[in-house]
């Protein structure tokens, strides 16, 4: 069945989703959607063919994420991401991956915290309550799974026409495999992940092998090793200082190539600038192989989902709670009472109010969402006709040159699609997501061109 616009879905036995309720919502402006770049004449760089096809994301520019995966910014206080998670007179809940203290920014995070959600919920209410879930994620997902079980009675609103969240897989007849333009790679602690994925038959290959590249040839891998040095060294400092700072404490240089490199690697991941991240509370560094969904995740979060009421194309623009329930008010001004409420929108959303709560939040929720930050990570995915270049790395880590993409991700050694996808983060992501389709196809290119 195809889901249109603002669809109520019941579940109506094993397996299946029918439709209990559709109506007209405005469509939102801009619409959240992935941009598909426009195939060019060619311009000059160097052998750098023009792809046979091109999407790119748009997560910074959404305004159902307003970015694309929290951070911790220097000077953010121990207990920020309890404190967002923290629950509002028993009526209002958090979940996401900006609540989860152990891997926020990630999917193992989101899952996390709509688990942790579902434990809070079970101490306080009884079997039977009504629970609006706001937003179809992994996280809002796997809460709205775990309350179902629990025995209450769920209805989950989102805001877009599809779930997923910010993992979105789209499928396309032109394209040899799915393409993924939210969370899709995963490191050496995703096995629990991984293992789910693996159970649902979702596929999942190996990214091995890194090369590093200059303009002038090859160079010698870098170590991520120095950096952690500085990250551990910083641990004792007497006050938080930022990446940058605790790396040209310890006698590193940021400007040096190979560790601006490093770095930019660092920031498609965390979504910010060594300049802006906490040393305190640093993201992980990936170090090692990869791994990257080879199938479509959209049954992860639709077999969680299975049986549910879901509400798409239905933003909720504001939530009214007292000690007798919470009133959800849609976009189009209709309103439902619930027992209770999850809240799973990205921090993006809660920090430009794009939720109105009443009363407003206590300080401590408002204080966490001021204090963190969310982060730019944008992806552009190329198709070729021909193998593009000879590596069979695949990681590909730009050093040195002007390049904006600088971290590549070859699929061809994996899945023998001659397929390239461009990850970009922190300014250097905001800058991308800036550009034209035209030109941000232009970018992709000339990063390339030293791998030509």
């Amino acid at each position: 069945m195809r889901i249109t616009r603002r669809t109520l879905l019941l579940g109506a036995g094993a397996g299946a989703m029918s439709v209990l309720l559709a109506s007209c919502t405005p469509e939102p402006n801009p619409a959240p959607s992935p941009t598909p770049t426009r195939t060019r004449e060619p311009q000059p760089n160097g052998d750098v063919p023009v792809p046979a096809g091109s999407v790119r994301s748009s997560w910074t520019t959404d305004p159902f994420a307003r970015g694309a995966a929290s951070f911790t910014p220097v000077g953010a206080l121990a207990g920020a991401r309890a404190a967002l998670a923290a629950s509002v007179e028993d009526r209002l809940f958090f979940a996401g991956e900006a609540t989860d203290e152990d891997a926020p920014g990630t999917m193992r995070g989101a899952i996390s915290s709509g688990e942790r959600v579902v434990d809070e919920i079970r101490e306080r209410a009884q079997r039977g309550e009504r629970i609006a879930v706001i937003g179809a994620g992994l996280a809002g997902a796997t809460a709205a799974a775990g309350l179902v079980d629990a025995g209450m009675e769920v209805t989950v609103f989102e805001a877009r026409d599809r779930v997923g969240g910010r993992v979105h897989s789209r499928s396309d007849d032109s394209w040899p495999m799915p393409v993924q333009l939210g969370a899709w790679l995963f490191a050496a602690d995703d096995t629990d992940l991984i293992d789910r994925l693996s159970a649902r038959d979702i596929g999942v290959v190996d990214l091995s092998g890194a090369q590093w590249l200059s303009p002038e040839g090859e160079v010698d891998p870098v170590s991520a090793e120095p950096l952690q040095t500085a990250i551990d060294a910083a641990q004792t400092a007497p006050e938080d200082v930022t990446i940058a700072e605790a790396l040209t404490e310890a006698g590193g240089d940021p400007a040096d190539p190979a560790t601006a490199a490093l770095l930019a690697f660092l920031a498609t991941h965390a979504g910010a600038d060594a300049d802006l991240l906490s040393s305190w509370f640093p993201p992980a560094l990936v170090e090692g192989d990869q791994m990257a969904a080879r199938d479509t995740l959209v049954p992860f979060v639709e077999q969680a989902l299975d049986g549910l009421r879901v509400g798409l194309s239905s933003p909720v623009a504001g939530l009214a709670y007292d000690d007798s329930g919470v009133s959800v008010r849609l976009g189009t001004g209709e309103a439902s009472s619930f027992d209770r409420v999850v809240v799973t929108v990205p921090l993006g959303v809660l920090q430009q109010q794009g939720l109105e709560f009443d009363p407003p939040l206590p300080f401590a929720n408002r204080g966490a969402i001021t204090a963190l930050g969310m982060g730019a990570i944008e992806t552009i995915w190329l198709r070729f006709d021909e193998p593009f270049g000879e590596s069979d790395a695949a990681l590909w880590h730009t050093v040195g040159g002007d390049a904006m993409i600088r971290t590549w991700v070859n699929l061809r050694p994996a899945t023998g699609e001659n397929v390239l996808v461009g990850i970009v983060g922190g300014k250097a992501a905001e800058d991308f997501a800036a550009l034209d389709d035209e030109a941000a196809l232009e970018a992709a290119l000339a990063s390339l061109t030293v791998y030509a």
